[in-house]
């Protein structure tokens, strides 16, 4: 099949469908993400969004269609390889994370450097330039974290670890990261100083596809955003007109009430003590 390489969205999703054990997971998809297009995916547990990353990682395949149609483009390609993919594209989720707690003696810089090879270690067959270690530093200082450099990696606070994965995403310098899930497991405190580190680089120039099902997430320099539900997409467009009182009810099925405050959207039970 030929490529579209003319000016392709990043993202492409055509009436993708996902099968796991036997079960449909996603039933498609079809949604679309445009190169500068910082976006949200937002949806409750069970929505379809940790299986839409692993799609995305190549973890997971969607279904042929009959027809020739590919159900999924990256960057105008049906077909990329992890080490090609990452040029562009950078993954952080956390299965990584958990990979590297178990290596006890993989420190922070390492565990950035290994980014290079697709790897959650590095071996005696990969070979380490001066460049690798000066853009792995570089990328710890751009989250804040080059003070880590040397940190044994298992050590590290979660909100510590997770701007490492960040900056491990960022030794290619793509031009987009997909984060699933970042904060997941922060304090309020290291929550909001992560999601600052993320909106510099958002208006830095690298695009950011957020994965989240905490609508207080949603960065300020987000305007794109898509709901799941039961492995669909529900809604999907302008933050301002996706993020209303009435699509997150019936999205999750209870008396919702959004608002906005500080940049930020917040959702709450339609007569809890929600700002008038």
């Amino acid at each position: 099949m030929t490529e579209n390489t003319a000016n392709p969205p990043l993202l492409e999703l055509d009436d993708a469908h996902l099968m796991r054990g036997g079960n449909e997971v996603l039933r498609g998809l079809s949604l679309r993400i445009e190169p500068g297009q910082h976006s949200a995916i937002v949806g409750p547990n069970g929505a379809g969004k940790s299986s839409l990353v692993r799609m995305i990682h190549r973890d997971d395949y969607p279904l042929a269609h009959d027809d020739g149609r590919p159900p999924m483009r990256i960057l105008g390609r049906t077909r990329s390889d992890v080490f090609e993919l990452r040029k562009h594209l950078g993954i952080v989720s956390g299965d990584l994370q958990q990979r590297l707690i178990g290596e006890d003696l993989v420190d922070a810089l390492d565990a950035v450097i290994s980014g290079f090879f697709a790897s959650h270690v590095l071996s005696f067959n990969h070979e380490v330039s001066e460049d690798m270690r000066a853009a792995a530093r570089g990328a710890l200082e751009r989250l804040g974290a080059a003070h880590l450099a040397h940190r044994r990696f298992a050590t590290l606070s979660t909100g510590e670890a997770r701007r490492v994965l960040i900056a491990r995403a960022l030794v290619h310098d793509p031009g987009a990261l997909l984060l699933d899930e970042p904060t997941a497991g922060l304090d309020f405190v290291a929550r909001r100083t992560l999601l600052e580190s993320l909106r510099g680089l958002a208006r830095g120039g690298t695009t950011l596809i957020l994965v989240t099902h905490h609508l207080e997430e949603i960065l300020p320099e987000i305007d794109h955003v898509i709901l799941l539900r039961e492995g669909r997409v529900f809604a999907q467009g302008p933050k301002a007109e996706v993020l209303r009182s009435e699509t997150l009810s019936a999205q999750y099925g209870a008396p919702l009430r959004v608002w906005r405050g500080g940049g930020y959207y917040h959702a709450g039970f339609d007569g809890s003590d929600a700002p008038a």
